[in-house]
């Protein structure tokens, strides 16, 4: 048989090779020297591992731990090590990976006999004992064990998950309706993964485990700094959050999405709708209760959170319950406050940087409020985002008794947005879909990926923004999060979680036939072949279900029909 030619994205250049060439032999007989450990590669857009064989031409591309899809199949691995490790030496136990903190994911384990209410028993591990789970990973990765996969019968993969204490594993998949199932093999432990892994446990050299709570964090390098490990401060206040998530799906008795799906399935969705949206409306009152409690010394709310999580809903939904505790809320918008155009600092690559604090006028902000504060009347400012400057808007303001200022923007949180402001007066809630939902035990749901796609339908149906340019944004727009928000999250006084457990399912309805509208050959087509792996283990709702969700919840604000007006 005559010799493929494949072509190397990585030397731009095209190499010949031998029909079932594995991707790894492809590597080294194609000479790419890589700064980091080739990791996977993208093949025709399409992820591969590099046990991938080759038989007819492609378009290669290696990628290490510096691209996102690098560094995931990086964490996949080696939550598959955890999850071996704690098999050896609790197998009385089952680990669940449940949501990812700044400085690591979160897990723990927990009894296989559930409580009475159906809830499984975490069980608090001592420091003895995270130590052996970080030896026993240690020798697995020493030892250079081969991550191999198989192509099995759904119901044997669906029985040795069960076998392997993997109940919620199973059910997804048994719920799935696939006659196949992959399934990756570990020294024997079998496990099941929606992306491919590394070739072997020696890749995994950069990571630590420490004890967190009840359980303990994995811990990995940030995409920026490849195999560096970075010290974070411990983040308690969203750790608590999630946990809150998490006892909401306990009310639910929703313990992962294969839970979920056989819910729908059964017809429960218009229950899980309302008992969704009424724990949202609890907390909403709640926020209000802590304004009306603060009323003599609050006077301005804060409201900031990423992009994508319902920040403009909160705020009119706060708004509304303050009112029927009697205060008056008048929102003010921080975009107003932006410098004039030519004072708008650039980023590295010379364009305007509209995200960054030095874009908004803080002085000037920071000086209207206080004549506020002081009992003055101010003309409240207009930005001319046309001609790229402030205008003046012939709007005045001065605070009554009753009076609330609430102000949105994503630099709410930050301290300098703020300064010179007496501190007693301002209230700083954190909003964010915040989901501890997980696929199953050890393959949990990245709060990034439900954002991305909450965007991607709303920018489609209200913005005219195609979901291919949505997807090629939302880099830079996680590189402004990562730099403008999620460092002061701790700052918060309240923190909301705008996730609710039905989203998905929604979300699916809308969001499928979207990413499967992209082109093959499209820059965005990688991504949007791994989000349509991601939603097909997900049993989306159906029209007159999703007719069922309330034209004030927060999902209107990404599928239309809201009672508000954006």
């Amino acid at each position: 048989m005559a010799n493929i030619r494949v072509h190397c994205e990585n030397l731009n250049t095209t190499i010949e090779c031998e029909p079932g060439t594995k991707l790894s032999a492809f590597l080294k007989k194609s000479g790419y020297d890589s700064r980091f450990p080739v990791l996977a590669a993208i093949v025709d857009n399409q992820l591969k591992e590099l046990g991938f064989e080759i038989y007819i031409p492609h378009t290669i591309k290696f990628i290490d731990y510096s691209y996102p899809d690098g560094q995931r199949t990086y964490i996949r691995s080696l939550n598959f090590v955890v999850q071996k490790a704690v098999a050896d030496l609790f197998p009385q136990y089952s680990l669940v990976i449940d949501y990812n903190l700044q400085n690591g994911m979160y897990a723990e384990i927990r009894e296989i006999e559930p409580d009475e209410d159906g809830s499984p028993r975490e069980v608090s591990l001592s420091e003895m004992e995270i130590e052996a789970i970080k030896a026993r990973m240690q020798q697995l990765i020493d030892a250079d064990l081969p991550f191999t996969r198989h192509k099995i019968h759904t119901d044997e993969a669906v029985k040795l998950f069960r076998k392997f204490r993997r109940p919620e594993k199973a059910l997804l998949h048994e719920l799935r309706g696939k006659f196949f199932t992959t399934v990756y093999f570990l020294d024997g432990y079998p496990d099941h993964f929606y992306g491919p892994l590394v070739e072997s446990t020696a890749l995994l050299t950069s990571w630590d485990i420490e004890s967190f709570s009840r359980g303990f964090l994995i811990k990995t390098p940030p995409i920026t700094k490849p195999y560096e490990l970075v010290k974070s401060p411990y983040q308690y206040k969203l750790f608590d959050v999630f946990k809150e998530y998490s006892n909401w799906c306990s009310i639910l008795k929703v313990k992962s999405v294969g839970t979920l799906n056989n819910a729908i399935n059964s017809g429960k969705a218009r229950e899980l709708v309302q008992i969704a949206e009424g724990l949202h409306e609890r907390k909403y009152a709640a926020i209000a209760d802590e304004i009306y409690k603060r009323r003599d010394q609050v006077k301005l709310v804060l409201i900031a959170g990423p992009s994508s999580s319902g920040k403009t809903t909160t705020s009119k939904r706060v708004s509304l319950q303050t009112k029927v505790l009697g205060l008056n809320p008048v929102v003010i918008e921080m975009d107003n406050y932006f410098m004039n155009r030519e004072n708008t600092p650039r980023d590295s690559d010379g364009n305007y940087d509209f995200e960054s604090l030095g874009a908004l006028d803080t002085e000037f902000l920071n000086m209207q409020m206080n004549e506020l504060f002081s009992g003055k009347t101010i003309e409240l400012p207009r930005f001319d985002f046309a001609a790229g400057c402030r205008i003046a808007s012939g709007n005045t303001l001065s605070l009554g008794e009753k009076d609330i200022l609430i102000m949105e923007g994503i630099h709410g949180l930050n301290p300098n947005l703020t300064s010179h402001i007496p501190q007693d007066k301002i209230l700083r809630i954190y909003a964010s879909a915040l989901t501890s939902l997980s696929l199953d035990e050890n393959n949990n749901i990245s709060t990034s990926d439900s954002r991305l796609i909450r965007r991607m339908v709303r920018d489609y149906h209200f913005r005219g923004i195609k979901p291919e340019e949505t997807i090629m944004r939302w880099p830079s727009v996680r590189r402004g999060e990562i730099t403008n928000i999620f460092p002061f999250q701790e700052n918060a006084d309240i923190m909301f979680n705008s996730a609710l457990i039905y989203e998905l399912p929604l979300l699916k309805f809308y969001a499928e036939p979207m990413l499967r509208r992209i082109p093959a050959n499209s820059h965005a087509s990688t991504e949007s072949i791994r989000l349509l792996k991601f939603l097909s283990y997900i049993v989306e709702l159906q029209p007159a279900e999703i007719a069922f969700i309330p034209p004030t919840s927060v999902m209107r604000e990404f599928i239309g029909g809201s009672s508000f007006i954006y």
